[in-house]
């Protein structure tokens, strides 16, 4: 498939996604991590209009100099933004005015790639299609917070299929000590925090082949998990207390009856599936509370080979931190990953909705300790 139908294929995905909403579901934002529908299109059309159109196309024309200031998320190089908490604020421009903005830019970049564009050009149009493929998957967990939080948990939709999970019948997978390479080796696209490819030293260690469930983890609540200060750091301890959590995000105790919010609706849990939409500190506790760990994103990546992933991404104990001889590129596109790397904990793998090829035993996700509106889950280690 050239350059000009795979732009046409992931924006198509970006529209069937939205497909099931309301208007009125596209310009909410409950907290400041979740961002309204309406922004994400809005944002990864102004992308390709930024990096792509204003700079290499030439006679373009920018449909509102307004957007860079709504659209822009956090690149310091293109200009002043609306900061992420207000996002929600923009009952202006409107749902069908984006549209509009989407099918000008959309058009504009067809006429754009009738001729292949330069290599440097392309590299930097398969970045803003693995962009666009990242908050496709955002707008999968944004949807499901906003719907989440509605009184009335209505559907996404009925038609919404969740992949089916297959646990192995097989005890913890022993790993050898060794030296084991880490990081995007090949051809392809990767992003720049895979990078570069180096060794590091590894105890023996073993690692288990399935998630934890909702079983497992619903023995963790029974058994006093979050009210038992011993299985948690200090910061995780004060987050519960302030919180007052008391179990993963979307559970509702009805009628001493656990169920889970769903792009169905709420319905009953699921015992046998993978626990997910936990922080951190929750897989750091549960983990203490077994008497096991969490892996790092070099044991995980090392025994990767040996298991599939799909339904979570999965917590490690490592922090963001830069590969050795890691370095950003100029300008904004340098902006992409090194500077959130700080304060976060990596996450490897992929989710339900991680959008198709995109994930690799490679990519590395990044999040605070206390975020849980994503996909996240428990892999142990010992």
């Amino acid at each position: 498939m050239d350059i000009a139908d795979c732009y046409i294929k992931v924006r198509k995905r970006t529209e069937h996604i939205c497909s099931p909403l309301q208007t009125e579901d596209y310009v909410v934002q409950p907290v400041a991590d979740v961002s309204p529908p309406k922004w994400h299109i809005g944002h990864t059309t102004w992308f390709f209009e930024t990096f792509i159109l204003k700079p290499y196309f030439m006679g373009y024309q920018e449909y509102n100099p307004e957007y860079n200031y709504v659209f822009n998320s956090y690149y310091e190089t293109v200009g002043n933004r609306v900061i992420r908490t207000d996002r929600g604020n923009l009952s202006r421009p409107t749902v069908e005015e984006i549209h509009r903005y989407r099918e000008y830019v959309d058009g504009a970049m067809e006429r754009f790639l009738c001729e292949e564009p330069s290599e440097d050009v392309r590299e930097l149009l398969i970045l803003g299609l693995n962009h666009e493929e990242q908050h496709q998957e955002l707008l999968y967990t944004d949807i499901k917070y906003i719907l989440g939080h509605n009184p009335l948990f209505p559907a996404y939709s009925k038609d919404y299929v969740s992949p089916k999970v297959i646990q192995s019948d097989s005890g913890f997978i022993e790993i050898k000590e060794g030296l084991y390479e880490i990081g995007f080796n090949g051809d392809g696209f990767c992003f720049d925090n895979e990078l570069n490819r180096h060794k590091v030293y590894l105890n023996a260690f073993e690692i288990s082949p399935n998630l934890v469930s909702n079983a497992e983890y619903l023995d963790f609540i029974n058994s006093g998990g979050y009210h038992d200060f011993r299985h948690w750091h200090a910061e995780g301890w004060d987050w519960v207390k302030t919180n007052k959590i008391e179990a993963p995000l979307y559970w509702h105790l009805i009628n001493d009856e656990w169920h889970h919010y769903t792009y169905h609706g709420l319905e009953p849990l699921n015992l046998k599936e993978p626990v997910c939409h936990i922080s951190y500190f929750e897989a750091y506790a549960y983990a203490s509370w077994k008497g096991l760990r969490l892996s790092t994103e070099f044991e995980w990546e090392a025994a990767a080979h040996q298991f599939s992933w799909g339904k979570s991404w999965e917590w490690t104990e490592s922090s963001y931190l830069p590969y050795p001889g890691f370095t950003k590129a100029p300008g904004a596109i340098g902006e992409y990953n090194g500077k959130f790397m700080v304060n976060q904990k990596v996450l490897r793998g992929a989710s339900e909705v991680t959008s198709p090829g995109h994930s690799r035993i490679t990519y590395r996700n990044f999040f605070q300790t206390h975020l849980r509106w994503q996909f996240t889950g428990i892999r142990l280690a010992k």
